[in-house]
């Protein structure tokens, strides 16, 4: 049985770039969509689904960047990469704020993009093949229940967690053992509109390791990734 392949939705709107980078992916076994502006993004991502998308941030009729921010409201998970040739550091935070899995300046090289979007839908596909987490997660002496807001500490407390607690907790122990970069933290539990200090981010840590440590000053589930983001070990 021949293995479906990875579809791509290219939008840049220069037509060479878009025709050589379009060929070149189709070597590498993805299919590809084109889309030369702002709208015809959208209408393609109404009408079908992709894998991963890779979205120049300057387009006619919609720039890139509202178009990332519009993918976002109703898909958190298609892995998004901006190409863009701004190279400032602030039009990638820009850019990852808003919900860019990866930010790639022009001129680029072309094998760095090609491995760049094979790791981005590699692991996406080991994230949707995961699963959902179920209502209840126990680790240590812990028990979590999603449904409740409630949880059992290591002391054997029963406290009543948050919403936004409950929705961070979730997001780490879905990605276990892996790093939750900081934007994805925004994007999943903060929204796109409101972003955090680094600071309310790592009181939420401390919470937990509050609540879950044996030992808070040593973590053995709640690690902080200095200048990244956040892990849960399992």
């Amino acid at each position: 049985m021949q293995q479906k392949k990875h579809s791509i939705l290219l939008v840049e709107d220069e037509e060479n770039l878009q025709d050589a980078l379009k060929l070149n992916f189709e070597m590498e076994g993805y299919e590809v969509t084109s889309a030369y502006d702002g709208i015809q993004a959208m209408a393609a991502i109404h009408d079908e689904y992709f894998d991963l998308i890779i979205l120049d941030v300057m387009l006619p009729e919609i720039d890139g960047i509202t178009v990332c921010e519009n993918i976002r409201l109703s898909n958190s998970e298609i892995p998004i990469l901006m190409l863009s040739a701004k190279n400032q550091s602030a039009d990638r935070v820009l850019g990852l704020k808003k919900g860019a899995d990866d930010y790639l300046t022009k001129p680029f090289n072309l094998e760095e993009l090609l491995i760049r979007v094979n790791i981005l839908i590699n692991k996406s596909h080991r994230i949707s093949a995961r699963g959902p987490i179920t209502e209840e997660f126990s680790f240590g002496k812990n028990l979590i229940n999603f449904k409740s807001l409630q949880c059992t500490t290591k002391d054997g407390e029963v406290i009543t967690l948050t919403k936004k607690e409950v929705m961070l907790l979730k997001l780490l122990i879905e990605n276990k053992n892996e790093v939750v970069t900081r934007e994805k933290i925004l994007q999943s539990v903060w929204g796109y509109n409101v972003y955090p200090t680094t600071r309310t981010v790592d009181n939420f840590i401390l919470n937990f390791r509050r609540y879950f440590e044996d030992d808070s000053r040593n973590p053995k589930y709640f690690h902080s990734i200095r200048g990244i983001g956040y892990k849960f070990k399992a």
